[in-house]
């Protein structure tokens, strides 16, 4: 009879966690273990890592940050999605910007909800996306859902770009250095200044200041208004 119960008893979900600050997973894993069906919850700090656990473990739904060093996010998802075109990736950013979102939902993520969302939302989200479904913060729905009927969609320059020359055409656009943005996603200076060519060549720019007014086009970045 037991043994018949335990067979009924929906399977709890596995959880691999990727986020590059161990304070921030701790507060995620937490408000997670807080649901009934959620089990195991691995965690990783970088895609590189998350890459090799999920291939160790096959967790049901991966929540992960885009804003890592190393490969970064969105080569995260490119890379599990093609280890598994069924992989389900939850993304969890601060980034609250449509480029963004359209972005991890055309590399494979299932869901996109920001950091600014409360732990309800996470856990939502994660139940939704495991039993088959999607999920994406309510507000960026209604925004994607405006420009989807406008006919607006992100820059099809910026579409050119891949996961890790986005990631640096994002840094550079903030004002990073050459060599801090190199820090940041730690990569070499040469291979961050290849980056930017082909980032200015794809985005049709010569200088970084014209990098940066079409980042603003795009609600990448914000100018402060001198008014």
């Amino acid at each position: 009879m037991n043994d018949l119960w335990e067979a009924q008893m929906p399977q709890k979900i596995t959880v691999l966690l990727v986020d590059d600050h161990a304070v921030v997973r701790t507060g995620y894993k937490t408000y997670l273990a807080l649901s009934e069906n959620i089990g195991q919850i691995y965690e990783a700090d970088r895609g590189e890592t998350a890459c090799q656990l999920y291939n160790q473990y096959q967790p049901d739904l991966v929540v992960l940050d885009l804003s890592m060093p190393g490969i970064g996010g969105f080569e995260t998802i490119r890379r599990l999605v093609n280890r598994d075109p069924h992989a389900k990736i939850l993304v969890f950013s601060i980034h609250n910007e449509l480029v963004y979102v359209t972005r991890a939902l055309k590399a494979g993520a299932k869901g996109y909800i920001t950091k600014n969302s409360g732990p309800e939302t996470l856990v939502t989200a994660v139940g939704k996306i495991a039993q088959g479904g999607t999920f994406v913060d309510p507000e960026l729905a209604q925004q994607l859902a405006v420009t989807m009927t406008s006919g607006m969609d992100d820059s099809e320059q910026i579409k050119l770009l891949s996961p890790r020359e986005f990631d640096v055409f994002c840094l550079l656009a903030n004002g990073y250095t050459t060599h801090k943005a190199a820090q940041k996603l730690c990569l070499s200076y040469k291979t961050v200044c290849n980056h930017g060519t082909a980032i200015k060549d794809k985005l049709g720019v010569t200088t970084v200041a014209e990098l940066t007014l079409l980042a603003a086009r795009q609600g990448i970045i914000e100018v402060q208004s001198t008014r």
